[in-house]
Parts: structure tokens; sequence; C-alpha cells
């Protein structure tokens, strides 16, 4: 069988920064195990599969090397961007049926594409526990002062330069649940309202380069902390990559451009 595949950078201005989807537009969905195997052959953070049920609607599903997954917010990015460049370049709004619910994204300008997400709206957790010391060592950083848990865990630190500083995730799988990354952020710096990381060892990606599913928790916290619906936001990892993030109440709004870097077929 043989399938066409893109591969596309999301969050990025340019190729080869953002974070990397393979996005693989299918006629009728494959077995689940197969499906897991080319996310493993390609082994990018996220392998997303399309399948298109009506006008304007695809159902999309979103795979790890290592298993599928309910939220990916750079992949369905980059499915609206193939969406509105190749597959079906009339179209203004994709909707895209998901495991999280129905997703749009609105075709923008200059390819910024705003897709709405469901709000993760984080609740705190205790620090007596011991857990943010544990963070920090695990880290090699000082301790967060904040830890919130909703689809992830969330450490807030006091400055930027301790989440920039972070060399390594360490095993920091090992503090919670494997249903669970963690969060990385502070206020931010070089003009950004504030900065993130991102560390899923529990997917089998170590740390992933721009995460839109983590905005979903760091839009609404930051929003209620500094005041402001609209925010600019800095993922600073080693790739990197710019969001436009709004508070939308039960929904987060997330923007950026996206970078074709190839286009191929998979013979399985």
């Amino acid at each position: 069988m043989k399938f066409n595949l893109w591969q596309i950078d999301a969050f990025a201005n340019k190729p080869l920064e953002g974070n990397p989807a393979a996005i693989v537009p299918l006629a009728a969905w494959l077995d689940d195990n197969l499906m897991q195997r080319i996310a493993n052959e390609n082994n990018l953070a996220e392998t997303a599969f399309l399948v298109r049920n009506a006008e304007g609607q695809y159902g999309l599903r979103w795979f790890t090397p290592e298993s599928e997954v309910d939220l990916c917010g750079h992949a369905t990015l980059a499915s609206a961007w193939l969406v509105f460049s190749e597959l079906d370049p009339e179209l203004k709004t994709v909707a895209f049926e998901t495991r999280s619910g129905m997703l749009t994204v609105l075709r923008g300008r200059d390819g910024q594409h705003i897709m709405s997400l469901p709000a993760d709206r984080v609740a705190p957790l205790d620090l007596a526990s011991g857990l943010a010391e544990e963070i920090g060592e695990e880290l090699g950083v000082a301790r967060p002062n904040e830890i919130y848990q909703g689809r992830n865990v969330m450490a807030v630190f006091d400055d930027a330069s301790s989440v920039r500083a972070i060399a390594s995730p360490g095993n920091v799988g090992r503090l919670f649940s494997k249903k669970f990354g963690l969060i990385v952020t502070a206020k931010g710096d070089a003009g950004y309202d504030f900065i993130s990381r991102y560390f899923a060892p529990h997917h089998g990606v170590p740390e992933d380069p721009v995460t839109g599913s983590a905005h979903c928790a760091l839009t609404p916290y930051w929003a209620k902390r500094l005041d402001k619906q609209t925010l600019r936001a800095r993922q600073v990892s080693p790739r990197g990559g710019d969001l436009l993030c709004t508070d939308d109440g039960e929904r987060t709004l997330l923007s950026g451009p996206c970078a074709l870097y190839l286009r191929g077929e998979i013979d399985v």
C-alpha cells in the first residue's frame, strides 16, 4: 500500500524551525497497529492521519512513536495548513472530528491560521508533598514556585532564566502518573508574555519542540495572572517556536505559521 505523506513544521516561519509533524491523508482508516507502526517509523513527535468525512470536515487522529494521543495542537495546525494549501484550497474553515471533540481551524492571513482547542483549567497541587523539590532536582534547576495539574503537570518558575537553563528533563516521568507530561513555564522575556517548555517521556518524546496542547493550560493561567486576553508566547526548546494565544473562555485560540519541509510517498 502506498500513501502520500507531507512533513510540515508547525509554528515555524521557515523549514527546520518549530515542531515537525507528518501528515498522512487516507481514504479510510487503517488498522490501528499499522498507523502506530508508521508513526514509530516516522519517529516524529506526531504523525497525523486524516480521513475526509464531508465537505470541510475531516476525521483526525494523532500518534506519537509510542501511542495514540487525545490532543495534539501542532499536528492539527499542520493538518489545517495542508488542507488549506493543497487538499481543499477553497475552504475558509476546516473542522476536525477528534478524540477531543470537534476542533475548528480558521484560515488566517499570511498563513497564520487560527485553531480553536478546548481550554485546560489547571488546579494547584500541594507544595508540601516534596514534588517541587523533586522536579527541580530532575531538571537541574531551582524548585518551581507553583505546581498545577490539568491534562499535564505544570510547574511555574520564578524567572525565565530557570526555564531556559534546563539542559535535560532527567527522569521526570517517574514523579507522576505515566499519563501526564510536564509543562515548565515562567513570565516571559525578550518581548514575550510567557515562555514554556514541554517534556513528554510517557509518550516517547523527551522534549517536544512546540506544543499546542500545552498552551491550552498555559493560556488561561497566564491570561488571568497578567490580566490579558491575548498573549505572545515562546516555547524555548532548542528548535523553538512562537504562538499567539487568546483566552476565549472554554476555548483556547492559537495561531502561528507553518512551513513545508517535504512531500513524499510511503510504501507499506
